[in-house]
């Protein structure tokens, strides 16, 4: 599963560990995760994030 950079703050969302201290469980694909989601470190919108390369 790829993996997505916050552009703001350089947080890193990594499907194989989600985001448990906001209710996503290990296995969550950025795609799958809702709309209203945002970085958990600087509360950047989905939109701000882009694939690793």
């Amino acid at each position: 599963m790829d993996r997505y950079v916050c552009s703001v703050c350089g947080y890193v969302y990594d499907p194989a560990v989600g985001d448990p201290d906001n209710g996503v469980s290990a296995g969550t694909k950025f795609e799958d995760l809702p709309s209203d989601w945002v970085c958990p470190v600087c509360g950047a919108a989905k939109e701000d994030f882009e694939k690793e390369k």
